[in-house]
């Protein structure tokens, strides 16, 4: 039983990885007071708790008889902010329906901004596991709106609405649908409907209905739904930078992401928000706010820039023609230990065609496409770069190399709504 105690105090580094990895396997054997033991170790040590600590030990607390550990897990994962996967929430979510806590499960299902096939199923378990087989089926149905939506097949998402009683749920849903599609008529039903059964309290949706009439041109509808939102979350917050940016209003942007500082709700920027505020500095042009943002994000909010965040400000400078001070970033972020991506290579791709840097621009491009072989728009873009070089033999060579792997370029469009 103590084994757990004699390999973390033997391993010489203590890494949260092998500790992770004990965690894990303590749990899978059925170990659960060893996976709470050790687990009450880590967290008294000086480490970085994160999602592949948190799963295991809240599947061990689901079987412990103490509720409490598992709600002191629960309060650490919010005290620290930790970035929680699906996994983990889904985790919790079972804690819960296990606990009896039948309330406190579907909360953290409806928090959740990202769910799988193994949440819903998780969901509906919980309400089979208390007696209530009616709400299966009202589950079983969100779950398919959820399905056909991240399928593209709004059609079939709508007519399984339609057959329905409306739930807030089902109508997040729906929301992102018209989101994704730009589809204003139907989206300004659902908030008809919404309105009507009371549902715009509710914070998740009105996250979604913000953001669908911001990509339906509507940003003072964007707005004025921001503004009734009287829980705003972080996402509240980012999805209306992120609308402004999209609209080309970076002071309003900028306003606004320090308006959210000063909140007294105490609702703190995530990296999320910090990659909405800076792009919206890029459409604008704003160079030296974006800077000051990138520079004070560790001291200010406690956040490391990563490679997204690097993208965005290389991008920026580009943007603004200081070609120098794009690559000399690249260069601190390497020296940083930081590993570009195919996003941070294609910024570099895209400020070296706009400032007609050859050399750098070549070298850049070449990583990209190492990087991204098979990826359609990456050979738009350095086909893009190599036009604006004169470089036409490339482009052809380029071309050429899209069709025979299949590569097709998607084709811009827009719509008019002349209604």
């Amino acid at each position: 039983m103590f084994i757990h105690g004699n390999l973390f105090d033997e391993l010489p580094h203590r890494d949260l990885y092998s500790l992770n990895s004990q965690l894990a396997s303590y749990s899978r054997d059925g170990n659960f007071l060893a996976t709470w033991d050790l687990f009450s170790r880590i967290h008294s040590a000086f480490f970085e708790l994160d999602a592949y600590t948190f799963s295991p030990v809240l599947r061990a607390c689901s079987a412990l008889p103490d509720t409490k550990c598992g709600r002191q897990v629960h309060a650490l994962m919010i005290k620290t902010g930790t970035d929680l996967g699906t996994i983990t929430k889904t985790a919790l979510m079972d804690m819960y329906s296990k606990y009896g806590c039948l309330g406190e499960s579907v909360k953290v299902f409806e928090e959740m901004e990202v769910r799988d096939v193994v949440t819903w199923n998780a969901l509906v378990s919980s309400f089979l596991r208390h007696g209530f087989p009616t709400r299966k089926d009202e589950v079983l149905r969100n779950s398919l709106i959820a399905g056909c939506v991240k399928h593209v097949r709004y059609e079939e998402a709508f007519l399984v609405m339609s057959s329905m009683r409306p739930n807030a749920v089902a109508l997040t849903t729906a929301l992102a649908a018209c989101s994704d599609n730009s589809d204003l008529w139907i989206g300004m039903q659902i908030h008809c409907v919404a309105l009507r059964f009371g549902f715009i309290a509710n914070t998740q949706l009105c996250n979604v209905l913000l953001d669908m009439y911001a990509k339906c041109g509507r940003i003072l509808k964007s707005r004025s739904i921001f503004d009734g939102i009287c829980h705003k979350t972080v996402v509240s917050w980012t999805s209306m930078i992120d609308a402004y940016g999209r609209h080309g209003h970076g002071d309003e942007a900028l306003k606004l992401f320090k308006e959210m500082g000063q909140e007294g709700s105490r609702v703190l920027p995530n990296s999320v928000t910090l990659i909405a505020v800076l792009s919206a500095c890029g459409h604008s042009g704003l160079v030296k706010e974006g800077q000051e943002l990138f520079n004070s994000a560790r001291e200010k909010y406690g956040l490391d820039p990563n490679q997204e965040h690097y993208s965005c400000l290389i991008d920026i400078l580009g943007r603004a023609g200081l070609i120098e001070d794009a690559w000399c970033l690249f260069h601190d972020m390497v020296k940083n230990g930081i590993g570009p991506t195919a996003a941070v290579w294609a910024a570099l791709v895209n400020a070296c065609c706009l400032n007609l840097d050859v050399s750098r621009g070549e070298f850049a491009a070449k990583h990209l496409l190492e990087l991204e072989p098979n990826n359609d728009g990456i050979h738009v873009l350095v086909s893009k770069f190599y036009a604006s070089i004169d470089r036409w033999d490339v482009v052809e060579s380029l071309r050429c190399n899209m069709r025979k792997k299949g590569l097709a370029k998607v084709l811009g469009g827009s719509w008019l709504d002349v209604s």
